[in-house]
């Protein structure tokens, strides 16, 4: 079983580069699931629900969020009616929407994921490691799921490893998301968990992490805000990354990084055998 774990798509840019490639990336490497973060998908800011209909029509299966989930507000009436949508598990209880979804694909795989964000340099929530502990005793993986993804969406490289740690032999594959800088730590953990730090982003990398540079460098240089923050509008990049499983277990016995397009060294879809 192959997944297909596409980073925080950031605005038009990050839109564009998805949904350009990823059509030629189901058809070359054939993914039985596809996952995109999305929380920065409509101007850097939230997800609409046009957005979300754009991204799933183009192949994403089931789309994360994190922080800026209710940026746009719509997203509150509108994500209890979308099964595909997952935002952050451990947001307080009786918030919209659902932390974890759990869909077969195409191919007959039953598939859970779960979003969950971290607490370090973040906002004051809920313990993400026991509310993904939770479902991770309710499905097993290899029994009730033939593969568990986990988008960690936190600020903090050391959260991200511990939890990493936490779940490793329990979930198919734990992506960091949030700081929109791929790192170059992707690799199986013991327990049979492919993991990396930051998957990285879907945007345009002439950028402040996917922001026009002027508003960013203004705010460093003199502490004051002058303009709203606008996304890149150059060409967008592809980061994510291609995990294979093990028949049966739903452990990972390979992950690559994947990045195509704009200005960041290319992973060309070539270097992946088919499936």
């Amino acid at each position: 079983m192959r997944i297909l774990f596409l980073g925080d798509v950031v605005g038009r840019s990050g839109r564009k580069a998805v949904t350009d490639h990823l059509p030629e990336l189901r058809r070359s490497l054939a993914p039985d699931v596809v996952v995109a973060n999305g929380e920065n998908a409509a101007g850097g800011f939230g997800i609409t629900e046009a957005i979300f209909n754009e991204l799933t029509e183009a192949g994403v299966d089931a789309v994360t969020l994190g922080n800026h989930a209710w940026d746009q507000r719509e997203t509150l009436t509108y994500i209890d009616r979308t099964e595909t949508l997952v935002r952050p598990i451990n947001f307080p209880r009786g918030t919209p929407g659902r932390g974890w979804v759990q869909f077969t694909s195409s191919a007959g795989k039953r598939v859970l994921v779960i979003n969950a964000m971290g607490r370090i340099f973040m906002e004051p929530l809920d313990d993400p490691f026991a509310a993904v502990n939770e479902v991770l005793e309710m499905c097993t993986l290899g029994a009730e799921a033939d593969a568990i993804i986990i988008d960690f969406h936190a600020e903090a490289s050391s959260e991200k490893q511990a939890f990493g740690y936490f779940v490793d032999g329990r979930a198919s594959l734990v992506v960091g998301t949030h700081t929109h800088v791929p790192t170059a730590d992707h690799r199986v953990l013991s327990g049979g968990t492919a993991f990396i730090t930051d998957v990285g982003m879907c945007g345009d990398y002439n950028s402040v992490i996917g922001m026009e540079k002027t508003e960013p460098i203004n705010r460093f240089t003199r502490r004051i805000s002058e303009s709203r923050m606008e996304p890149g509008k150059g060409e967008g990049s592809v980061c994510g990354v291609v995990v294979d499983l093990e028949p049966g277990s739903g452990k990972a016995h390979s992950i690559q990084p994947l990045r195509l397009g704009g200005v960041l060294e290319a992973t060309g879809a070539g270097a992946f055998p088919t499936s």
